[in-house]
């Protein structure tokens, strides 16, 4: 994914999922993490709003950022107080918003 290596770029640490319980493994592994980047649409038990609120759930601290290229949502319509990006997303707003988010955390 392209984002992955402009966050990276930004001196970001990034950590990928092809799943939602890749996801969950990966957080129960780095407690340290502060914010989830995910798509709605992903293979697995489970598409990345049901994740989003898994994460809520159990790291509420972590902030979440959702994104789609088939579905189209508001901040408000989330499962979960976060941010939603339509696909195609501005990777420099995905990056200046995860930069916010890890700031407030």
């Amino acid at each position: 994914m392209a984002i992955v290596m402009s966050l990276e770029d930004e001196g970001f640490r990034v950590f990928e999922a092809s799943n939602a319980d890749e996801a969950i493994d990966i957080l129960n592994a780095h407690p340290e993490i502060q914010v989830m980047f995910t798509d709605i649409d992903m293979p697995g038990s489970m598409d990345g709003l049901k994740l989003a609120s898994a994460v809520r759930d159990r790291w509420p601290p972590v902030k979440i950022i959702v994104t789609s290229g088939h579905h189209y949502l508001n901040d408000q319509a989330l499962p979960v107080e976060g941010r939603f990006f339509s696909k195609p997303y501005n990777h420099s707003q995905i990056v200046s918003t995860i930069t916010a988010m890890a700031a407030t955390s």
